[in-house]
């Protein structure tokens, strides 16, 4: 796939299944990331690979913050807080390991480990593999920062789930890049 489609023709794919990504495949994908472009050449993009039973340490994690702010959250929400971490054969957590009081500012440095993520999901996409790059209040619990091993500095960028699509891929709606631009202000 040439990179004008991968890159038009992405889609986020939610419903992953076996098999994952190759050692091969995602070594490529690691490559592309590191490849974003990254203003000083801090290299701020750090990635935890987790795989097979490695999912159960996130799936820990992410129980124990449930537990942590709901003490008593019954087995369902447990199992089911559980099952996030692996609804994807693969997952990729991607953090800015960030360089404080450096010309470079932090919100570069995140940038830059967002761009990152991006080639990812756009190799793994011209790969024919799913991806899913979700967030939320996971990414944003200084606690889960320091389960995975990170300062209170350093910011998760994101969870990239990797594997076969599961179902055929949504389509987009057409879109033109007119309806998204805008001119510069007289005055």
């Amino acid at each position: 796939m040439d990179t004008l489609t991968a890159l038009t023709q992405r889609v986020s794919v939610p419903r992953l299944t076996d098999p994952g990504p190759s050692d091969d495949q995602l070594r490529r994908l690691l490559e592309a990331a590191i490849r974003a472009p990254d203003h000083g050449m801090l290299r701020p993009w750090r990635f935890i690979v987790l795989r097979g039973e490695e999912r159960q340490r996130l799936a820990d994690i992410m129980e124990w913050r449930l537990l942590k702010r709901q003490p008593d959250a019954d087995q369902g929400a447990r199992d089911n807080i559980r099952g996030k971490a692996l609804r994807a054969p693969v997952i990729i957590v991607a953090v800015a390991e960030v360089t404080e009081h450096h010309k470079v500012p932090v919100w570069e440095q995140v940038l830059a480990v967002g761009a990152a993520v991006q080639n990812i999901m756009v190799a793994a996409h011209a790969m024919d593999l799913g991806a899913m790059w979700r967030t939320g209040d996971l990414a944003n619990d200084e606690s889960v920062k320091e389960k995975l091993g990170f300062a209170d500095k350093d910011q998760v960028v994101g969870f990239v789930y990797l594997g076969t699509p599961a179902a055929p891929s949504k389509s987009l709606p057409d879109e033109t890049p007119d309806a998204f631009l805008r001119e510069l202000p007289r005055g």
